[in-house]
């Protein structure tokens, strides 16, 4: 079976570390693609766009790999909350999301142009905050780490103090929802005869 190059399409370390700790082999090459906004449309389908996009970007520098674009985004009733600009808006978001339910929608992409492969598939978790106080939202935004994270949050750092609880796939939250990713990938290799370098 033909062996095939995997890339990894994303620059965030969440998403690297996640593929590593279920053994994959593969190399990392962000897409530097300029994000479009969101217009109001489905959420699901912008997110899928993004990850398409991104994998795009990538898949047609190396036609022979096959490349996963990403992207995570967090909604909170008909508002998508993408990367914080800066502090003001870190602030925004998380008193949004304080007390309240959102849903966190993480899409992939696979691409491999010389098979003409080209699908996407996306995962959505509901995640519910607690009532957040000044104080705890301060401490955290004096961490930095809101700033490279849709909704200003990461699941994995300080802020799963703020998670009263979860439905669904706990990694999709993290980046990529790696139990649904490792199921469709292998599918796919197995459908074209493929196997990973």
């Amino acid at each position: 079976m033909p062996a095939v190059e995997l890339i990894l399409a994303s620059a965030s370390p969440r998403r690297k570390l996640l593929l590593e700790q279920i053994g994959f082999s593969f190399s990392v090459i962000a897409s530097h693609m300029h994000e479009p906004p969101y217009t109001g449309h489905d959420p699901a389908h912008y997110a899928s766009n993004l990850a398409e996009l991104k994998a795009s970007e990538i898949s047609e520098q190396y036609p022979t790999a096959m490349v996963i674009g990403a992207d995570t985004i967090v909604v909170i009733g008909e508002e998508v909350l993408g990367k914080p600009e800066d502090e003001v808006a870190a602030r925004k978001m998380l008193g949004q999301l304080s007390g309240r339910n959102h849903q966190v929608i993480t899409a992939y992409s696979f691409q491999l142009r010389t098979s003409e492969i080209k699908e996407v598939h996306h995962v959505l978790t509901q995640v519910h905050f607690k009532q957040l106080s000044s104080h705890e939202i301060d401490h955290y935004i004096s961490t930095g780490a809101p700033f490279d994270k849709a909704g200003a949050y990461g699941i994995q750092d300080y802020s799963s103090v703020f998670v009263d609880r979860i439905e669904g796939c706990f990694y999709n939250v993290v980046g990529l929802p790696i139990s649904d990713l490792n199921e469709n990938l292998n599918k796919l290799l197995r459908q074209y005869s493929l196997t990973l370098k």
